[in-house]
């Protein structure tokens, strides 16, 4: 997943699944786990501080099993290349545990380094309450390899003072997101209706998946682009005429990342946009002003229901070595009941229980539920290997928009040369 600043969005979840942390230790498996150690890999510099909360998931852990947990922080800029580094190192070189973001698992899977924990999670009775959209995410070939830890998706955020102004509502289809933008337009012209960021790929896609194209397919073993498909393109079109026919993204946004996005929101001079889940009171911490002027909203589907949109997060994944039950129970103890609360609570992201996110939604809480409907009803993936990876690094759906944007193509004639690209990646 690509990682974002994180809000300080807090999600108050009562439990639904049996709590794996407690107060009671087992002293024979104390005894049995005595002198062991488990490696674990978690990711820091976006995450709060996550010190605190292994440091005492660690304590637990250790009471109950007698095993030592040591937890090494890594770097998300840096990690990539000392997994592949470890995994060609072989068993012993690889930890135990690691967090292991969503798009990584197809990589780390395919060369064999990821334990299959499909029967565990099916015993333990948790298989039928994973976000079907990040359990996708974690499994390939139909197999599982390892649990969601935590995630985040994007929907729609706007003004709500704004909207109440104008007595105006949250779109429900893409005429009425459209015809709102044009309103905001007319109504408030020092305020950027909804921004269409040439560089903001996730911000893209759920057009893309809203009009029932997609980004990619596989058939046969092997993936084919799929981004310019009539119902692809339709998508494509919709997006990029909001600001080449409709006027409601100025052409300084075409270069716009999801960060700059993010910084004219705060200073009020965004009215509607594609945002994360973790963004809401991030914005508010950074601009108090904010307090009590915002909304959040699905993102509207063509003509009605909702749009998908990505749906990333991070895994803890289990890899081939000596301690791989031990790994599992640690797996399940952080990601299950009261371990897993504390950690959405801590990081604003959401879990990955249905059963947790329908209480979040049941909360009603206009800057929380609406996101995790978006994450528990159209919450997607990109396609599942590793060489998507490559195609996002060589930015082939930004160059694609930003070419529409400028003129220097149409829809079809851009999306057809993404196309090529991809395929391109594909075959490598």
């Amino acid at each position: 997943m690509r990682k974002h600043v994180i809000g300080a969005m807090v999600v108050t979840m009562a439990l639904g699944l049996t709590a794996c942390g407690g107060d009671s230790g087992d002293d024979a498996s104390a005894a049995k786990g005595k002198g062991k150690t488990l490696t674990v890999w978690i990711m820091e510099g976006t995450n709060p501080d996550a010190r605190p909360f292994f440091n005492e998931v660690s304590a637990d852990f250790k009471k109950k099993t007698g095993v030592t947990v040591d937890v090494e922080y890594q770097q998300w800029t840096t990690v990539q290349k000392k997994f592949t580094t470890a995994i060609e190192g072989g068993a012993s070189q690889v930890p135990d545990v690691a967090e292991v973001g969503t798009t990584w698992i197809p990589q780390f899977a395919e060369t064999g380094a990821l334990v299959d924990v499909t029967d565990k999670v099916k015993a333990a009775g948790l298989s039928t309450d994973l976000v079907p959209g990040l359990a996708d995410a974690g499994t390939l070939d139909g197999k599982q390899y390892g649990m969601p830890w935590y995630a985040g998706v994007r929907a729609l955020l706007y003004r709500k003072d704004v909207f109440d102004k104008y007595h105006l509502k949250a779109p429900t289809n893409w005429d009425e997101l459209r015809e709102t933008a044009l309103e905001l337009k007319k109504k408030e012209p020092d305020m950027i209706p909804f921004p269409v960021a040439g560089s903001a790929e996730m911000n893209t896609v759920p057009f893309i998946w809203g009009a029932g194209g997609d980004l990619a397919k596989q058939e046969g073993g092997k993936w084919k682009s799929t981004i310019n498909s009539p119902e692809s393109v339709k998508g494509i079109q919709y997006y990029t005429d909001l600001a080449k026919k409709d006027k409601l993204s100025p052409a300084k946004v075409t270069t716009w990342t999801e960060k700059e996005i993010a910084t004219d929101f705060q200073k009020g001079k965004i009215a509607m946009t594609l945002s994360g889940s973790w963004t809401p009171k991030a914005f508010v911490a950074a601009a108090p002003d904010l307090k009590g002027k915002l909304a959040a909203a699905p993102i509207p589907g063509e003509k009605g229901g909702l749009s998908k949109s990505f749906l990333g997060g991070s895994y803890l994944s289990t890899f081939k070595g000596d301690n791989q039950e031990t790994a599992w129970e640690f797996v399940k103890m952080v990601t299950t009941g009261k371990y897993a609360t504390e950690w959405a609570e801590q990081s604003n992201y959401f879990p990955g229980q249905n059963s947790l996110l329908k209480q979040v939604e049941a909360k009603n809480d206009p800057l929380v539920a609406p996101f995790a409907k978006q994450m528990t009803d159209a919450g997607a993936t990109v396609p599942k290997t590793p060489a998507y990876g490559e195609i996002q690094a060589a930015q082939v759906v930004p160059k694609m928009v930003q070419s529409i944007l400028t003129g220097k193509q149409t829809a079809q004639e851009a999306a057809d040369q993404a196309a090529k690209e991809m395929d391109k990646i594909f075959a490598s």
